[in-house]
């Protein structure tokens, strides 16, 4: 059975459906609402990014909100006025395909930023969890001052994986990904943070590796 998406947000409303009667595209939101106007843009410079490159998603509609209430700061952070219209910012990555549809690629808190590329910690998790050993996988950024953040990931194996390491994964997604999505570092654990309906909470992850660097630095 097909699945055909709703995209929006509190803020921003339904702000993109999948047409039916029209076999629903993979990883496509769909197409933009008439009453919505979205543009896809780099999320430092707020310019337009071209068709097919990923960037963060703005919408604007005169029948959104335009600001929160008693909350100037989030505001400020939230929304961008561009050409004389008020933005609300996503958080969120996708690209616009040829036609016109967009494909969402991943949270901007789980983008990675290493070597000037933004790199989808989701992508790269699919990757590791096709391995056959492989029953779980959570990447993060590392902060470095080199490159911006390395790319780890904390795996988590079948029980009776044998001999399996992380120069393995490492070859595996070499394979399977271009050469800056590839982890430097590999970690293994015997279970991942999840939430009561099982959605992977790299929030916490993210948030451990940091109070251990702040830690080894003391």
């Amino acid at each position: 059975m097909p699945i055909y998406q709703v995209y929006g947000s509190t803020e921003a409303g339904h702000v993109t459906y999948s047409r039916l009667g029209k076999e629903p595209k993979l990883s496509s939101i769909g197409l933009p609402l008439k009453s919505r106007e979205c543009i896809v843009v780099d999320p430092n410079t707020l310019k337009p990014v071209p068709p097919g490159e990923s960037g963060e998603l703005l919408v604007t509609s005169p029948y959104t909100v335009k600001e929160y209430w008693n909350k100037p700061e989030e505001t400020e952070y939230s929304y961008v006025q561009l050409s004389g219209k008020v933005y609300y910012r996503m958080s969120d990555f996708v690209c616009q395909d040829t036609d016109g549809e967009l494909v969402y690629v991943e949270r901007s808190a789980d983008i990675i930023k290493h070597k000037g590329y933004r790199v989808s910690a989701s992508e790269v998790e699919a990757v590791l969890q096709d391995h056959s050993t492989v029953i779980g996988a959570c990447v993060i950024g590392v902060p470095d001052p080199k490159v911006g953040e390395r790319i780890k990931a904390i795996v988590v194996l079948k029980e009776d994986a044998r001999g399996v390491g992380g120069s393995e994964l490492t070859k595996w997604c070499g394979e399977r990904l271009a050469p800056y999505k590839v982890p430097q570092y590999i970690e293994f654990r015997d279970m991942l943070p999840k939430s009561k309906v099982g959605k992977l909470l790299r929030r916490e992850v993210r948030d451990e590796e940091r109070r251990r660097i702040e830690k080894e630095k003391v």
